[in-house]
């Protein structure tokens, strides 16, 4: 999706756990010839309707009980997600909220009692709003308003009080609020005036940790004096650095995520008296997130090795590796800890099932399963897993990616593929669980899963190597990635198309436009088609990384002729193949009228062009009942003008 800020500390990007403990080597880059010359293709696999993908649940979220006796999750089983709550040591699950309409996810349990924070906004609209469920099951919103968004803080460290954060005063920025558990009266903590957004609190409430984005590839942290209102500036810094805090640490100094004199963002300790650092842990992958347990006792920080991330727990007192039991196969994400710290609720899932829920006793060292996530109906052997290819493009650069191959696929039975391109800009594509990865493949696609230059993950330089190149560098990628497909030996060179969403839908429309004999069809999802109009119209609650997002992308003030170029509206007579267009009625990143040009532009064409609509989404599905409909019409597009089978 189209996020705000490329950022070292990825917070808002969805993350697969890989194992606990030691973080494993970097898997060895498979090549093109590696693929064609795997085993034999298996006995056929049945195919699956939509429906039954769909009919697995997603899982999100969890919180333990102030006794521990009970996690609360978020679970789209009813169609959209709602949250529920489960005996931790296991049984049914009881509905806690009951939305028809907005997606409800759990935020968490108040640690004295059972009630309960959560979060909603309005048919994908992002105006998230804060709400609390009673004990007995009366909810009110704690942020009510018509246009404004708050996004929660944490706990103060005596359970008095919580914070929440709201552009309430002023759409741009956030302000930060501290609410009594009791009545839930509120005061300011911290005014934001300038921009900066709070990110870490000190364990006695009195210091902010602040980030400021400078570009998408410089960032500073502050410090914030809730007693005297002063702002000490803590990452002085020569040349492009990004800087995030991470977490305060127990005795009062600040972990901090820095890619100063590297490549990859590591974890540093901030004295902050002192000023002076010492390096806390130092993979050869970028460090995305650490905090501490609930209870202190431990660390968790997570890397981001090659499109896995290899979780890593450690005893806060000194920093020694933290056993875990033997888990089952799978990458571990979502981790939370009980206020004691004596059990963990996680997720383990990967690229051929969704998350599943695990508690963890610490004490007795058992591993128990919750909530399953796959349909019963679906065999997972008949699914395929995503493996890491890469191939090499202009300039020499190496282009990771993950490629998902069907299992008939062979040099007697070619197959046609797609290239799915991430959101961003900047984002990644990780070995995660993808029902309409999957789905696809089930019916005999290929997806190639493209890093293209400027995906997070891969260092800094990587990172940089699409500036103001977007639609021409990045691009370039997307398009030589197809002579990799066709040197597997299994794909179809006739038969190639492209997808993705949000930037990835952009780069869709941006090949259709300005490479209009490379693909045989586009897809595009929730995607951009005029540069100047995003820029202009992102949300006011973006404002604090807008000027990171102009550098990189450009000013429309002041670049209108670069964003014009690379803005596939303006060249849509270029476009020859096939489109497909999937657009949110109440998208307020992407607005609906920049779908509703681009098509218009294309069927001026004469080219075959397939619109869809969904009336109550934002900038991407919520709405299982949607993305059945959604995932079976880009299915049958494909089907027709890709495979050419013809429509049903």
């Amino acid at each position: 999706m189209l996020s705000p800020l490329k950022s070292i500390g990825l917070a808002t990007l969805a993350l697969a756990l890989y194992g606990c403990g030691q973080e494993p080597a970097p898997p060895a880059p498979a090549s093109s010839e590696a693929v064609a010359d795997a085993a034999p293709a298996p006995a056929p696999v049945p195919s699956y309707d939509i429906e039954v993908f769909m009919d697995s649940v997603r899982l999100a979220g969890a919180s333990f009980s102030a006794d521990g006796s009970t996690i609360a999750y978020s679970s789209n089983i009813s169609g959209i997600f709602n949250v529920y709550a489960i005996p931790a040591g296991g049984g049914d699950s009881v509905a806690l909220t009951d939305s028809s309409t907005d997606a409800m996810q759990v935020v968490d349990y108040f640690p004295a009692d059972g009630r309960l924070l959560y979060s909603a906004d309005q048919g994908g609209n992002e105006l998230d709003h804060i709400y609390v469920r009673s004990e007995d099951g009366q909810s009110q919103d704690l942020t009510p308003g018509d246009k404004l968004k708050a996004n929660f803080g944490g706990w103060a460290r005596d359970n008095q009080s919580f914070y929440i954060a709201t552009n309430e005063r002023d759409p741009r920025y956030f302000d930060l609020y501290r609410y009594a558990v009791d009545d839930y009266q509120r005061s300011m903590v911290y005014q934001n005036d300038d921009g900066l957004t709070a990110q870490a609190i000190s364990w006695d409430g009195r210091y902010l940790a602040l980030v400021k984005s400078n570009t998408t590839q410089d960032s500073d942290v502050y410090l914030y004096d809730t007693e005297d209102g002063s702002k000490r500036l803590l990452t002085e810094h020569q040349g492009a650095e990004n800087n995030t805090p991470a977490a305060f640490t127990p005795d009062g100094d600040l972990l901090l995520q820095t890619n100063r004199d590297s490549e990859f963002a590591h974890l540093v300790r901030v004295d902050l008296d002192s000023g002076e650092r010492s390096v806390v842990f130092q993979p050869e992958w970028d460090v995305m997130y650490a905090y501490y347990s609930r209870g202190g006792k431990y660390l968790v920080a997570a890397v981001n090795a090659d499109a896995r991330t290899a979780l890593h727990l450690f005893n806060a007192e000194d920093m020694s590796p933290a056993e875990l039991p033997s888990m089952p196969a799978g990458d571990l994400n979502g981790v939370t800890f009980s206020a004691d710290d004596s059990q963990i609720a996680l997720y383990v899932g990967d690229s051929r099932t969704p998350r599943d829920l695990y508690r963890i006793d610490l004490g007795a060292g058992s591993v128990q399963q919750l909530v399953g996530s796959l349909n019963p109906a679906i065999d997972r052997e008949h699914l395929v897993d995503g493996k890491v290819v890469r191939f090499t493009a202009a300039e020499e650069v190496e282009i990771p990616g993950l490629l998902y191959m069907p299992h008939a696929a062979s040099a007697e039975a070619k197959v046609p593929a797609l290239v799915w391109v991430h959101g961003g800009p900047g984002g990644q594509s990780r070995l995660n669980y993808s029902s309409l990865i999957q789905y696809l493949v089930n019916h005999g696609y290929a997806i190639y899963a493209i890093n293209n230059r400027g995906s997070s993950g891969y260092g800094k330089t990587f990172f940089g190597m699409d500036d103001r190149k977007h639609g021409e560098a990045d691009l370039a990628d997307v398009v030589a990635s197809k002579q990799m497909l066709i040197d597997t030996g299994r794909i179809d060179p006739e038969r190639i198309g492209i997808i993705g969403g949000s930037y990835g839908g952009y780069m869709v429309l941006a090949a259709m436009a300005f490479e209009p004999e490379a693909f045989q069809v586009g897809v595009d999802i929730f995607g951009v088609s005029n540069w100047l109009r995003t820029l202009t119209s992102i949300p006011p609650w973006w404002e604090s990384f807008k000027a990171a997002l102009y550098a990189e992308m450009g000013d429309p003030a002041t670049d209108e002729e670069r964003l014009r170029r690379i803005s596939p509206l303006f060249h849509a007579d270029q476009i020859q193949r096939p489109l497909m267009v999937l657009q949110g009625a109440n998208d307020p990143r992407v607005l609906q009228v920049e779908s509703d040009e681009i098509v218009e532009a294309v069927k001026a064409n004469g080219v075959p062009v397939e619109y869809v609509v969904f009336e109550d989404e934002g900038h991407g599905f919520v709405n299982r009942a949607n993305e059945i409909q959604g995932y079976r019409a880009v299915k049958e597009f494909l089907d027709q003008h890709l495979k050419g089978e013809g429509p049903e």
